[in-house]
């Protein structure tokens, strides 16, 4: 942004709150874009020893990732992971675990992450989001090193099994 979205003066950067933001140059106006993280939940889906991996519409064809999506209002993340793992498979699932929360700075996200387990395996893809899908056995998934890759790597950590994080363009589940 370059022109207050309140006012229409032009934005600045001057430290606000300890930190170097957005604000308006109006003092009357005093907006100030605080920039704050979105916050985004993750599922790891596992089912018989696989966890699904989706390829979301717009993504290259070898990039797989967890499932994932916005919180929305009014709603808890427990709640929001259900609903996308739902949504965006149509797998009914229930939650085991929280796993923990991760940054994603490149599309200023906070990334809340658990684990669940998906009562069949029979996926009904939304084809709105979800271009592909597909079943890695846990033994043979190889994580990445974006944030739900962090997530990834640290379930199979606990899990006792140590794997080196692979860039994107490297990934080939």
């Amino acid at each position: 942004m370059k022109f207050c979205p309140q006012c229409a003066r032009p934005l600045v950067r001057r430290e606000v709150g300890g930190r170097e933001r957005d604000a308006c140059t109006d003092s009357a106006c005093g907006f100030v874009h605080w920039n704050n993280p979105i916050p985004v939940v993750g599922g790891i889906v596992e089912h018989d020893g696989h966890i699904i991996l989706v390829r979301n519409v717009g993504w290259p064809e070898h990039w797989y990732g967890i499932v994932t999506g916005f919180l929305e209002a009014d709603e808890m993340p427990e709640e929001a992971i259900l609903r996308e793992v739902k949504e965006e498979t149509g797998l009914e699932a229930t939650l085991e675990s929280f796993i923990g929360m991760y940054e994603f700075h490149r599309r200023n996200q906070l990334l809340i992450i658990y684990h669940l387990r998906a009562h069949s395996n029979d996926v009904r893809p939304m084809a709105e989001e979800i271009a592909d899908y597909k079943w890695v056995a846990i033994d043979e998934v190889r994580p990445w090193t974006a944030g739900t890759g962090q997530a990834l790597a640290d379930w199979l950590r606990a899990r006792g099994i140590e794997r080196e994080l692979y860039d994107f363009d490297e990934v080939r589940n």
